[in-house]
């Protein structure tokens, strides 16, 4: 029996994630497998280990590769720094700070949120108010929140936690790679990210660290991890310590993962930060240009951009059009399902050359529902902000 080859279609992936690889992580995903065990594969997990403390700047030992998604390295921190009983505030301004929110409830801990509508930040004031009421173990929050595409203030929120004794956890998914993520500089006792957005490798791994705060707390633990999978006993067992078995990790992840980072590193993290800031304003022109508007009330995300769907526009016909030029945006979340359009700037995609593809497909798309603006606009605006 001859089934089908696999075909799938080229698209410039322009949503929040995931972002187009770099050739060379493809390249890497090509490379002999290993086993989990294997000397040479555990001298590999060793190299990235140190290329991920230079991205996360941080010094943290305990810094590793998640074998899962984004959600699973809030998951881990989560499941590790609250036990039952625990205090713990959790900042939401967004669809993932509610779902932290979710996931600090299921361990059993005493939930207490400090929230503002989607689009706003969160102050340091407002997390200090909430602490002035009763201590807390724990204080988590989404640094870059995809959902609305404002960029929370983590170094203001992280100080205003320490100096009342909490532990802090940052959710760095959409961050880490495209704009300052500065670990230790802040004081971030648990930091996790995702390797498919501004890493620029593909879905699959969740890199985090952990600082000595963190470890302690968890060492001092009087209740097991909830989750086998997700101790961190465990895993940096198998990590750090004796190479125990935890899981089988697959190598070829761990590959894409090396790769990206090595690109990262290449290029250079300042060099990196303001590319994507480059992109942000090119992009922003555009849209000027067009007569559309962010939908973000505080400070915006260079990497992710949050459009308001202009009147009489439909939001899935044009989106259905942009994928039949195999261009790909995404919808809102939640309460902004349907009024805003989810744009991303990540990782190879945040060059002249895709910001341009980007604005000339939703030119002809929206002209096509009758929204008409001055052809080559948005285009002209955005090469501008390059030639600058």
């Amino acid at each position: 029996m001859q089934l089908p080859e696999l075909n799938p279609p080229v698209r410039l992936l322009m949503g929040p994630g995931p972002s187009n690889p770099d050739p060379r992580v493809l390249r890497a995903l090509t490379s002999p497998v290993l086993g989990h065990l294997d000397p040479a594969f555990l001298a590999l997990m060793n190299e990235v280990q140190e290329d991920l403390r230079q991205v996360f700047q941080t010094k943290n030992q305990h810094t590793l590769l998640l074998s899962a998604t984004g959600t699973s390295g809030v998951e881990t921190m989560m499941v590790n720094l609250l036990e039952p009983g625990d205090e713990v505030i959790i900042c939401s301004s967004g669809f993932f700070g509610q779902r932290m929110i979710e996931q600090a409830t299921r361990t059993g801990a005493n939930v207490r949120t400090v929230e503002v509508p989607f689009g706003e930040v969160i102050t340091g004031a407002l997390v200090e108010a909430e602490l002035q009421k009763k201590p807390a173990k724990v204080v988590g929050f989404v640094h870059a929140e995809t959902s609305t595409g404002a960029l929370q203030p983590a170094a203001e929120i992280a100080a205003v936690a320490r100096q009342y004794g909490a532990l802090v956890a940052m959710d760095c998914v959409t961050s880490l790679g495209g704009l300052p993520v500065k670990v230790d500089e802040w004081g971030i006792d648990a930091a996790s990210s995702c390797s498919q957005k501004c890493l620029g490798s593909i879905p699959g791994m969740a890199p985090a660290t952990f600082s000595l705060r963190a470890i302690e707390a968890i060492k001092n633990r009087k209740t097991k991890v909830s989750s086998l999978y997700w101790d961190l006993n465990m895993l940096f067992n198998y990590w750090d310590g004796a190479h125990g078995f935890h899981h089988t990790m697959s190598s070829t992840l761990v590959y894409a993962v090396r790769e990206a980072l090595r690109i990262v590193l290449e290029e250079g993290l300042e060099a990196r930060w303001e590319r994507h800031a480059k992109a942000s304003r090119a992009f922003e022109a555009g849209l000027e240009a067009m007569g559309l508007t962010i939908f973000t009330k505080g400070p915006v995300l260079p990497v992710i951009k949050v459009v308001n769907i202009p009147e009489g526009v439909d939001d899935l016909t044009l989106r259905k059009r942009l994928m039949e030029m195999d261009v790909e945006i995404s919808g809102g979340f939640g309460p902004l399902a349907g009024k805003t359009w989810r744009v991303g700037l990540m990782g190879t995609n945040a060059t002249s050359k895709s910001i341009l593809t980007l604005l000339g497909a939703l030119e002809l798309a929206l002209a096509e529902q009758g929204y008409y603006r001055e052809r080559g606009a948005a285009m002209a605006a955005a090469t501008a902000v390059y030639k600058g």
